[in-house]
């Protein structure tokens, strides 16, 4: 059942299109991931799809209520986003960091409950054993995880206003290593089977294959296929999308890894 659905949304600024007649839904329970070349318009279209851009054109709206229908402090309850690159100027430390996620949202929270569920977001993200250093000492990967840790802790605050959630995840894995991009997308896979629907925009298309139960393609501004991995990725579709030319006859079962090979790809 679609918690979010979006229908025809276009956008443009300064005489440009970044994203043009996109319509897609997120369900409950599914993780849906956006991948395509740089400039496709992914983090646009997710910029629109959480009320952070308003649309040239076309309507999103969550449980038949349009975005700009829903009052700011609900909104902040059903959904939580990690946006890419996000820097804080005060020195803050890394569990003040992840408190932020339930300002607004968490207020009802006993101090006790609000203790709870930042040790456990800081623990899903692997940052627990950081949490007394100052987040502008981190690394970018560590930076990233703390940031994740922060849209869980929203999540979980806003899940006493509000049972159907959504979480937006911007280039997640972009700074971290392999280990920890696995463990990020196990976990959002994690809360997509607790009842969430999950977005996420990635430029691994090996991570997407793998994690997606639903893949939207990207192309110029435009949706050009979305749907299970195994229906909608053909050679034609990888040679006009990521100019890459790749034969490959069919896909794993849905949760195990596709490596593409290399010594198939080559630039066209």
């Amino acid at each position: 059942m679609a918690i979010l659905e979006a229908d025809g949304l276009s956008f443009s600024v300064r005489g440009s299109t970044l994203v043009r007649g996109a319509s897609l839904a997120l369900e409950e329970g599914a993780t849906t991931i956006v991948v395509g070349p740089n400039g496709a318009g992914k983090s646009t279209l997710l910029k629109l799809l959480t009320g952070e851009l308003a649309p040239s054109q076309g309507t999103v709206r969550m449980d038949g209520a349009t975005l700009p229908q829903i009052p700011a402090w609900e909104l902040a309850c059903r959904r939580a986003v990690m946006v890419q690159n996000q820097r804080l100027a005060f020195p803050f430390s890394v569990y003040e960091v992840a408190r932020l996620g339930l300002e607004g949202v968490g207020r009802a929270q006993s101090r006790g409950r609000k203790a709870e569920i930042i040790a456990q977001a800081l623990e899903i993200a692997g940052v627990i054993g950081l949490a007394g250093r100052q987040y502008q000492t981190l690394s970018g990967g560590e930076q990233q995880r703390v940031q994740f840790a922060r849209a869980l802790c929203q999540l979980e605050a806003g899940r006493s206003v509000a049972q159907r959630q959504i979480l937006f995840l911007d280039e997640p894995i972009a700074s971290l290593d392999l280990c920890h991009q696995l463990s990020l997308l196990d976990a959002a896979r994690s809360i997509a089977a607790q009842g969430a629907a999950v977005l996420v925009v990635l430029h691994d298309l090996n991570l997407a294959v793998t994690y997606a139960d639903r893949l939207v393609v990207m192309h110029e501004g435009s949706i050009v296929a979305q749907g299970e991995p195994a229906t909608i990725l053909d050679d034609n579709l990888l040679r006009g999308v990521f100019r890459v030319s790749l034969s490959f006859s069919r896909l794993p079962p849905a949760g195990q890894p596709f490596l593409l090979p290399q010594q198939h790809l080559s630039a066209i």
